[in-house]
């Protein structure tokens, strides 16, 4: 596992549009927190490619809290521009925003669903609202005279409950990517993957066998809905057809001395292509302390030859 040819600094800035610099993206963003029994930390740092080259990072991130107290729900939500699209960053960063809107103003329903491991309502509520998220991506296309293909991102999110008596945790979205979790010292590779129609445990290095005890009601399997039409929205809105991409979703239920990470493919594909890297992310985080916002920067941002895309991750470790 030895670093890539490429400068570990930034050697160039994007280009700049004096009249759109609302449009530029920062390096590296870098958030964390800590609500109910869990530890947040994320990050999204420009790839050594981009670096090199001076373009602008694909990847979007957006942590936000809605509510207050132990009703709270806090939404982690990561996009990845299409490669070499022109606006790949801005239309991850909308599809970002229009999903954290549509989740802002649904997070009781989402919250209480929660709680209740309401898995079944949950899954089709939340396929709804990333429904007419890219919908609305799609119609922004559209009014720039963009082809959808041309502005397109896809989508990973978590739900986190703030309520400390709740340990479920929810992934949501489309598009490729990482969801791996790190227990007793071991990485599981929980991602839903399309070919698991039939709603089999997921399989990948180090996960639980076939046939093994569901975490929560239903099962701690893969959930997909493919061609259903989403009915109107809660406010008014109107629905939108269903994604052109599978809809993937997982519920499971958190232990103590978890680590759950959710990652772009910057991040996925050297985690599942190089053993010394989950070697040295699993020694790193093991630990009954979490790492603060440098060590994790640090430690996600680890340089590993024959990977050089952006790099978005969000870690959650359990009390």
């Amino acid at each position: 596992m030895g670093p890539p040819t490429y400068d570990p600094e930034p050697a160039a800035l994007p280009p700049a549009d004096p009249d759109a610099l609302g449009d530029l993206v920062a390096d590296t963003v870098l958030d964390g927190a800590r609500y109910g029994s869990c530890t947040l930390r994320a990050l999204s740092v420009r790839g050594d490619s981009a670096r090199y080259r001076g373009d602008p990072r694909r990847d979007a991130l957006l942590t936000a809290r809605f509510g207050t107290g132990d009703d709270a729900l806090v939404l982690v939500a990561m996009a990845t521009g299409a490669r070499a699209a022109t606006g790949a960053h801005r239309a991850a960063a909308e599809l970002c925003r229009w999903i954290g809107r549509a989740v802002g103003r649904s997070h009781v329903r989402l919250a209480e669903d929660l709680r209740a491991a309401r898995r079944g309502e949950l899954k089709s509520g939340l396929r709804r609202l990333t429904d007419r998220s890219l919908g609305r991506l799609r119609a922004s296309a559209t009014e720039q005279g963009l082809t959808p293909e041309e502005y397109a991102a896809g989508l990973r999110c978590l739900l986190l409950p703030a309520d400390p008596g709740c340990r479920t945790r929810v992934f949501f979205g489309v598009g490729a990517g990482g969801l791996l979790r790190l227990r007793d010292g071991t990485w599981q590779d929980i991602e839903p993957r399309p070919a698991d129609l039939a709603g089999e445990p997921v399989v990948g290095f180090g996960s639980p066998p076939a046939g093994a005890a569901p975490e929560i009601p239903d099962g701690d399997r893969l959930t997909m809905d493919l061609g259903i039409t989403a009915p109107p929205g809660p406010h008014g809105e109107p629905g939108a057809g269903p994604s052109r991409r599978p809809f993937r979703f997982r519920a499971s239920v958190a232990r103590p001395g978890d680590v759950l990470l959710l990652c772009t493919e910057g991040l996925a594909d050297p985690l599942r292509g190089e053993a010394a890297l989950r070697d040295h992310l699993a020694g790193r985080w093991s630990g009954r302390t979490p790492p603060g916002l440098a060590g994790f920067l640090a430690d996600a941002g680890t340089r590993v030859k024959g990977y050089a895309d952006d790099r978005t991750a969000a870690a959650v470790w359990e009390a």
